[in-house]
């Protein structure tokens, strides 16, 4: 097993890429502190990691607010005393609108979980990783690294291109500790995170058709949670013990085509 005795804390694992990411470390033996700010979901998904033979801890938190989130890495402390990978992953789409409809209220939700999320989690993560180092995923997007023509996606591309920023900053910030720290840009993968997105204005799209159905790989047909898991494995593993401060894409060729 790859992650046997290691400790991995993964934020919006209720479901998606979250709960991908969380049932494939204790598959390979990781206990797994699972965070959602949804109490009944995120209890199940604890409960399915523990009827597979895992160990799980649920935890109900906002990534926003950071007197839960310092509890929350707390809670992992007391637990298990130790804290080796961390999967930065909750996140929202947001309101997709153009500059004049999207409302400051909407540019700072997105802002709030998707980036300083990000920041909080690993802000109080970070103190308790000092000891034995680990590993950090933060899972940014296609969009906003390599893909600009989702008009109007303007508040959660700019989170998205923060997150890499974010990441390569404190990669050299965090080497001397032996914390490796690297991004994923998922492009169109099958999940939930599309029932967190409102579209002001349908008809802001620009009508711009690619071939071979968007995704090149796989003539069009989205990814899946459990190849990002995959991804989130390697990168959590010592498979990738020279690697940080690096973003990695995962869309089968779909924003190199739609950049």
């Amino acid at each position: 097993m790859q992650l046997a005795g290691k400790v991995a804390y993964v934020t919006g694992a209720g479901s998606g890429l979250g709960k991908a990411a969380a049932m494939r470390f204790a598959q390979e033996g990781a206990k797994v502190a699972v965070l959602s700010r949804t109490a009944a979901q995120i209890n199940a998904v604890a409960a399915e990691i523990e009827a597979a033979g895992g160990e799980a801890l649920a935890l109900v938190a906002d990534v926003s607010q950071p007197d839960q989130m310092q509890e929350a890495a707390q809670k992992i402390m007391d637990k298990w005393g130790r804290l080796d990978i961390v999967v930065a992953n909750a996140g929202i789409n947001g309101v997709w609108a153009s500059l004049e409809e999207l409302t400051p209220e909407d540019w700072d939700t997105t802002m709030d979980i998707n980036l300083k999320g990000t920041f909080l989690t690993i802000k109080y993560a970070v103190p308790h990783m000092k000891q034995t180092g680990g590993a950090i995923v933060v899972v940014s997007s296609v969009n906003g690294t390599r893909m600009f023509s989702n008009t109007g996606a303007t508040a959660y591309a700019c989170s998205k291109a923060a997150q890499v920023a974010f990441t390569k900053m404190t990669a050299l910030e965090l080497a001397p500790y032996r914390i490796r720290i690297n991004a994923i840009c998922p492009g169109w993968i099958e999940s939930e995170i599309s029932e967190n997105t409102t579209l002001r204005n349908a008809n802001l799209r620009l009508p711009v058709d690619f071939p071979q159905g968007k995704i090149p790989l796989t003539n069009g047909k989205a990814g899946k949670a459990e190849q990002v898991a995959d991804l989130m494995l390697f990168l959590a593993s010592d498979a990738s013990s020279h690697i940080s401060g690096t973003e990695m894409w995962i869309d089968g060729a779909q924003s190199l085509l739609q950049g």
